[in-house]
């Protein structure tokens, strides 16, 4: 009978673990370009600049380094969302075959698009801190052109903690964040303990003192690791529904504009404020403003 028991344990034990090294374990990874190693200003970062074609592939690197991390401490299926810029930035044929890509907008989770319940992390790499921030290199939240400030819920977020939101409305925590010194700092500050990988040190807001870029991808690849390695120590950033978000322009004929729509309050003259049922329609309606044309073809 002891021996009958001891073996029902075994096997209860055997079909526990074997479920656990079967369940999938799926990573998200946003990237975006004003944080990646030795990009300080737009020679980097557009199409236009003379140093772009270099930086696609410092950028590209940087997301294989995370991605590699993440897939040797256990991550089983990875989505990649390339969110700088006209989002057609990474090397589509040097990304790795087993993962999946997002590229070109427009997108109706933004920088998060493709995210679900379904994933259990959210990696951040070559991020920036928030317009409002007076450090951290390109310093802007979502169009550097146009806002001078984004809030949600009264508070002024970065593109991080928008998108940290973003994850949090479908239960995912961010676990990493990879760009300069200030972004690490502002985001550890509002998510917590996440994993941050400094690849740089702001000293203005076009400048920069940078490690190289393959001692970059050493340090994403290290902490892509450890932040999957304990990815239960990460809880999601959550905002209790509705939700107000407040965008102050630069100029004042957007929220003019903007105003005239019964579903927006304008709060001055350069400030609107919607109220979203949760982080979706709040991340649908920041992509209608700074988006919408009425010329847009096709």
């Amino acid at each position: 009978m002891k021996s009958r028991l001891i073996c029902l344990v075994l096997l209860l034990l055997s079909f526990v673990t074997t479920n656990a090294q079967d369940r999938p374990l799926k990573i998200y990874i946003s990237a975006d370009m004003e944080g990646v190693v030795g990009a300080v200003t737009n020679e980097q970062l557009g199409p236009q600049g003379f140093e772009y074609a270099r930086f696609r592939e410092f950028m590209t690197n940087e997301v294989n380094a995370a991605i590699e991390g993440a897939f040797v401490a256990g991550a089983t299926e990875i989505v990649v969302s390339d969110s700088h810029g006209n989002g057609q930035n990474l090397l589509i044929e040097k990304l790795p075959t087993n993962v999946l890509l997002v590229r070109a907008w427009p997108r109706p989770l933004m920088m998060m698009q493709g995210i679900d319940e379904t994933f259990a992390g959210a990696i951040f790499i070559g991020y920036h801190t928030a317009t409002t921030n007076p450090q951290g290199v390109r310093a802007h939240t979502i169009s550097s052109a146009r806002l001078a400030d984004v809030r949600l819920k009264g508070t002024s977020v970065s593109e991080a903690g928008l998108n940290a939101a973003i994850a949090g409305h479908f239960n995912v925590p961010v676990i990493m964040i990879s760009g300069d010194d200030a972004v690490v700092k502002e985001t550890q500050a509002l998510l917590g303990d996440v994993e941050g990988a400094v690849v740089k040190w702001a000293s203005g807001f076009h400048s920069a003192k940078t490690l190289m870029p393959e001692a970059s991808y050493r340090l994403i690849r290290d902490k892509a690791r450890r932040a999957v390695a304990r990815i239960k120590d990460f809880k999601p950033y959550k905002l209790a529904a509705p939700i107000q978000v407040d965008v102050r322009f630069k100029n004042y004929r957007p929220s003019e504009v903007l105003g005239y729509l019964s579903i927006v309050e304008r709060t001055d003259a350069h400030s609107i404020r919607f109220t979203g049922k949760d982080m979706v329609e709040v991340s649908k309606f920041l992509e209608f403003i700074v988006t919408y044309e009425p010329g847009l073809e096709p």
